[in-house]
């Protein structure tokens, strides 16, 4: 059972100050600073680029284990493989992050951004964390590229039937995470048994008519598309920090990507596992480097306080962690590094 710990205490007091920040206006002045970065992803439904990834998919397209009674299947969807930018961070050089991503046994040709999807099967119910990018997701930069849509068929490989998901918890509302939630061209929900569960402050800052508006020309098409189908569904249940999805699964603010990003904490026995989304989205970058201020957050200084206390927590209580976008399989246990932490993932 989860219980309240200061950690815990810590990161709902990082959601509190970011209340703050929730202020449109002041969300909208970081937003269009990195927005730019963003829109290297277009932000509608698009047909995958004909060539192939430079990084095979795994031997194995799932990958499965246990956190005490629950069984977590790790799907793959996909990679991004993004061009080096000397945006990507404001204080780190492509040099440095090439250094890191070579240190990390990783290709330092591009940013290697793989794409997990987390089944758990716990108390009788099938829960999804995300959706994947469902194929609708290209890079707008022709030095990079982005594939996805192959949740559904790992899904299938691994024994999990679509039409049985229960549930599926969202962690925020960026396409690579969503798109896979709404049919190409009509949006029509692909889950719509399921019931989908996002965090409240997101889904707040994302539906607000005035953000169209306020939002650059590039951004526009996401928060259109997002207010085209989201109201509509009738299965979409909106929660606040530390909400509980079902025993032993609950909500953890985890604010800076987005203004409403969240993590989940799966808990069962005296087994703990931290899927921790976006919060820490490279860890070879930004775990090694918490410090490193990424344009894909938002909100850099906020996102910069919330990972050191998430990765603080994860290390300390000494349970595993999952990323969206770790390293395949995407799961394993992480230690306190100097400055940093270093994640040792698990064998695929």
């Amino acid at each position: 059972m989860f219980t309240t710990t200061r950690r815990t205490f810590l990161l709902s007091a990082a959601a509190a100050a970011a209340s703050v920040a929730l202020d449109p206006r002041a969300a909208d002045a970081r937003h269009k600073r990195s927005t730019r970065h963003h829109a290297r992803i277009k932000q509608k439904p698009t047909q995958q680029a004909a060539r192939a990834a430079h990084v095979p998919d795994p031997v194995h397209g799932f990958h499965r284990y246990k956190v005490g009674d629950a069984t977590c299947t790790a799907l793959y969807d996909g990679i991004w493989e993004k061009a080096h930018d000397p945006a990507l961070f404001s204080n780190a050089t492509v040099e440095e992050t090439k250094q890191a991503l070579e240190a990390a046994g990783l290709t330092s040709a591009f940013v290697p951004v793989t794409l997990t999807v987390l089944v758990i099967e716990l108390n009788g119910k099938t829960v999804m964390c995300d959706a994947g990018g469902g194929g609708q997701v290209q890079a707008f930069d022709q030095r990079s590229l982005f594939v996805s849509g192959k949740l559904k068929t790992n899904m299938k490989l691994a024994g999990i039937d679509p039409d049985k998901i229960d549930m599926i918890l969202v962690s925020h509302f960026h396409p690579d995470h969503i798109f896979g939630l709404m049919a190409e061209g009509t949006n029509a929900p692909v889950y719509p048994n399921a019931e989908i569960i996002v965090p409240a402050p997101e889904y707040r800052w994302w539906t607000d008519p005035s953000v169209i508006g306020r939002l650059p020309p590039a951004r526009r098409p996401l928060a259109q598309r997002i207010q085209a189908a989201f109201p509509t569904w009738k299965n979409i249940r909106q929660v606040e920090d530390a909400a509980e999805a079902m025993p032993g699964l609950r909500f953890v603010s985890t604010p800076g990507h987005t203004p409403g990003h969240t993590s989940f904490h799966l808990s069962s026995g005296d087994d703990q596992l931290m899927i921790s989304n976006d919060a820490a989205y490279v860890p070879a970058l930004d775990a090694v480097h918490p410090d490193w201020r990424g344009v894909f957050d938002q909100d850099p200084e906020l996102a910069v306080t919330t990972r050191r206390k998430l990765l603080d927590w994860v290390a300390s209580d000494k349970m595993r962690i999952c990323g969206y976008h770790f390293p395949w399989p995407g799961v394993g246990m992480l230690e306190k590094d100097g400055e940093g932490y270093a994640l040792t993932l698990d064998k695929a």
